[in-house]
């Protein structure tokens, strides 16, 4: 989940809002929503406790169509995007550690994507270990950059964060979105849930603790950024952490901090890559998808190379700010979708079957929440979301060449 939202949104954002406060207000918005989504996906996960995310909910609750779309926006969206924001965000803190002007070849980003796609294709067992190592030390150093920020900021805070006599309600919530991208990886658990031991007692406490421990880290970590320096100073930068180590205790904290961010954009490139095959593995199992990305052995080899390719073809033609308003678009009314889709089983089926803590008001207000802050974007952010809605129309062609054949045994196969 830490990725390179967490480092690069809330100086973007400060640009847009004008506000620490509404910045770090966002921040807490999407940590309530993407809480409310990990107990909705938890419920689904433990219903269907299969490898695929929202592919597999929707194509075996809903109709193959439905999961296929699903699964073509986790290709593009879900998991390239979010890559390629990865590896464009680790090249501008690599550049700052050594002081190099940004918006170069983003060798670096492309580095970290190639290695990670080689350890996760060789053994499973490596790519995990390889994964826990360098959370627990990104975890680690943000713990330490906090505590220094917060003993030398604490006095400034109050005044920095005064909120605002005003604000534009489309630029909230189009940082919303771009907050909830940051959050994205709420709900890479389900994606793996048929490899978890023990699926119906840990899915849900993978996705929740998970989201409460990223959002207490978010709020912390951007809490130090946007009062470390003046405001001016960070608005509109990428490398918003390294601007306000800086600020805190001169370059030798700037380079220690970038390191973190390389280490921990890293570590989210690899979760991507380990997470994100697994759909293009299921859905190629179903026979939605060539067949050569089936997983052989215990790895989709082949799904992450391929993969790993795509996201290299985007972080070579993207910028940030596209990406985080294009890929939260689409996730956030991909995830709307699947949370109706549980509303729907649990009114179908009944508590015992569907159990859900905060029924009916916590799913229910997931989906108003989330829908509404990607209606604003879209309205603020036109070409942003005409994009995304010509993703998804371009894999209508793509499912009824390679995928239509399948569908009704693919549902029949869902509601056995």
């Amino acid at each position: 989940m830490i990725g390179s939202g967490a480092f690069t949104i809330s100086g973007l954002a400060l640009a847009d809002l004008g506000s620490a406060a509404l910045v770090l207000l966002a921040w807490v918005l999407g940590g309530v929503l993407a809480t409310f989504g990990a107990l909705s996906y938890g419920a689904l996960g433990r219903r269907l406790p299969r490898s695929g995310g929202e592919y597999t909910v929707l194509a075996q609750l809903v109709h193959p169509l439905a999961g296929f779309l699903a699964g073509w926006l986790s290709l593009l969206a879900g998991f390239t995007a979010p890559i390629a924001a990865g590896a464009l965000g680790l090249q501008a803190y690599f550049d700052a550690a050594l002081g190099r002007p940004s918006g170069g070849t983003p060798w670096a980003g492309g580095l970290a994507i190639v290695l990670s796609a080689l350890a996760h294709a060789t053994r499973a067992s490596l790519g995990v270990s390889l994964q826990n190592v360098a959370v627990a030390l990104k975890l680690a150093g943000i713990a330490v950059f906090v505590a220094i920020g917060v003993a030398q900021v604490g006095p400034g805070v109050a005044h920095a964060l005064a909120p605002p006599a005003r604000f534009d309600l489309g630029a909230l919530a189009t940082t919303v979105v771009w907050v909830s991208f940051a959050y994205s990886g709420w709900n890479a658990a389900i994606y793996v849930a048929s490899e978890l031991r023990e699926p119906a007692r840990n899915l849900t406490r993978a996705l929740v603790g998970a989201t409460a421990l990223v959002t207490l880290a978010y709020l912390a970590l951007n809490t130090v950024f946007l009062t470390a320096a003046p405001e001016a100073s960070l608005a509109g930068k990428a490398e918003v952490g390294a601007v306000a180590a800086e600020a805190l205790g001169g370059e030798s904290l700037r380079r220690a901090l970038s390191g973190l961010v390389a280490l921990a954009l890293f570590t989210s490139i690899s979760s991507m890559v380990m997470a994100g095959p697994r759909v293009y593995a299921q859905m190629a199992e179903d026979g939605v998808l060539p067949r050569f990305l089936r997983a052989q052995g215990d790895v989709p080899r082949a799904a992450i190379l391929a993969q790993a390719a795509l996201a290299l073809v985007v972080t070579a033609a993207s910028d940030l700010a596209a990406l985080f308003g294009y890929a939260g678009f689409l996730l956030s009314a991909s995830a709307a979708a699947t949370v109706l889709v549980l509303i729907r089983l649990r009114r179908r089926e009944g508590a015992e079957r569907v159990p859900l803590p905060g029924w009916p008001w916590l799913p229910a207000s997931f989906v108003v929440v989330t829908s509404a802050a990607a209606l604003l974007m879209a309205v603020r952010e036109p070409l942003v979301a005409g994009i995304g809605v010509l993703t998804v129309a371009a894999g209508l062609p793509v499912y009824l060449f390679a995928g239509g054949a399948r569908g009704a045994a693919l549902r029949a196969g869902g509601e056995r």
